[in-house]
């Protein structure tokens, strides 16, 4: 790591502390030619995860687009912004976790299934009936009585 003072690549670390729930690691380093204090961040770099559409194409993962479907289903629900991130932080540390590099777009949906199922009924059941794309209202009764058994 070069000072940014004199620009020497030796410098010891006086202190290390985890932020950003673990993910990232910040270091106060001092150079040790000139003396001058610094901090310098370190963070987990993960490899792009590749979602392969319906139709076939290829776009990167985009968790912006998964918290919009979720509020979206959670309109006038009892779920805070802070569970439905928290939910999005646990589906994505998942698909990073998995070490696959490409996945469907309908796995990921069944994963937020999943997870809305325990959060909150109706929003699961909305997020489901647009997803699956119920085409009539049997389509529908048959996932509520698989959520009322």
């Amino acid at each position: 790591m070069h000072c940014i003072k004199c620009g020497c690549e030796e410098s010891k670390v006086v202190d290390s502390r985890s932020i950003e729930e673990g993910n990232s690691i910040r270091r106060r380093r001092e150079c040790l030619n000139c003396k001058y204090r610094f901090t310098t961040y370190e963070k987990i770099e993960y490899t792009p995860i590749i979602v392969i559409k319906k139709n076939g194409v290829r776009q990167q993962f985009d968790r912006q687009k998964i918290i919009n479907g979720i509020v979206r289903s959670c309109e006038k629900r009892p779920v805070s912004m802070e569970v439905i991130e928290e939910m999005v932080d646990q589906i994505e540390m998942e698909l990073h976790n998995s070490l696959e590099k490409e996945i469907e777009s309908s796995k990921i949906g069944e994963m937020v299934i999943e997870k809305l199922k325990g959060i909150d009924e109706i929003a699961y059941v909305r997020f489901a009936s647009v997803y699956r794309q119920f085409k009539d209202i049997n389509e529908f009764k048959k996932e509520l009585n698989k959520l009322l058994k």
